[in-house]
């Protein structure tokens, strides 16, 4: 329920492929859920509408209980600070929470800009796949003292808030992220090195005799990245930046940037590289 016991209506910013089964869940559950598809694809309208999400107008976003920026990480500052004047210029001010893949500092500033606007500035954090029958992510919120991300909860989402300031989720994400997606670049280099140098077949054998658990992980994860590799690039400088200059982990996730950043162009061109990752893995193989 919205802070005054009504139905809540949440506001979702975008409706990508998390941004839309999140609404979805949220419709589901009795949230009245609004998003922007001004200047978006077709391909994104017709999900904001199959997820049941009500298009508005951009200014109209700020009559949402809550808004929820669920972007890639290099749009996150951009969309703050486009959304800051709406924001400032509405009368009943709606709680912002960002739940975008950045690091805390790059949320305390994010945070900072929207301080203005007399909105509560909550910062969150998404771990897990969009929500399905199967399974549902966490969606984890520092900076909540009031619990007003509460109303999420009650509508359909699995919810935890972190006892701690801005910038502890994002602190959470950043390390998950790193263990998480930063294994899937190692993985996905080393199994094209393996096809380039020809001895795929021999890595396959040996993962499945002495790491069965790790190449069942590469086997389902590694084609799963594919489409999601060009939102993962951002995700891993923000992860190097967490890290510092003066941490030597930091370079191998500016690495983990350029295989991402790589595999993001094959698949939206040749797919060559998709396609030896699905031979080094047998895919595709009767």
């Amino acid at each position: 329920m919205a802070q005054d016991g009504s139905t809540p209506t949440v506001g979702i910013i975008a409706a990508g492929a998390m941004g839309a089964a999140v609404g979805r869940r949220l419709n589901e559950n009795g949230a009245r859920v609004l998003t922007i598809t001004q200047g978006r694809s077709a391909r994104t309208e017709a999900r904001a509408r199959d997820a049941g999400m009500i298009a508005v107008a951009p200014e109209a976003i700020a009559a949402a209980d809550i808004v929820l920026s669920i972007a890639p990480p290099s749009e996150a500052t951009g969309l703050a600070a486009s959304l800051a004047p709406i924001l400032r210029a509405a009368q009943v001010k709606p709680t912002f929470i960002d739940c975008n893949a950045i690091n805390p500092e790059t949320m305390r500033a994010l945070a900072a800009s929207l301080a203005g606007t007399g909105c509560a500035i909550l910062d969150g954090a998404i771990i897990g796949p969009p929500p399905s029958d199967s399974k549902d992510p966490c969606f984890y919120v520092s900076g909540d003292p009031e619990s007003r991300s509460a109303p999420l909860a009650a509508h359909g989402l699995r919810l935890r808030r972190i006892d701690g300031p801005i910038g502890a989720a994002k602190t959470l994400k950043m390390v998950y992220a790193g263990i998480n997606k930063g294994f899937g670049g190692l993985g996905a280099a080393m199994l094209l090195a393996a096809a380039r140098a020809g001895c795929d077949d021999a890595l396959r054998q040996e993962l499945g005799e002495s790491l069965p658990t790790l190449l069942a992980r590469l086997e389902t994860g590694v084609p799963d990245m594919y489409p999601k590799a060009y939102r993962w690039v951002g995700e891993m400088h923000e992860i190097a930046d967490f890290l510092g200059p003066e941490d030597p982990a930091s370079g191998y996730f500016k690495a983990a940037a350029g295989v991402f950043a790589r595999l993001a162009a094959d698949h939206d061109g040749p797919q060559a590289l998709e396609s030896a990752l699905d031979a080094a893995l047998g895919h595709g193989r009767g």
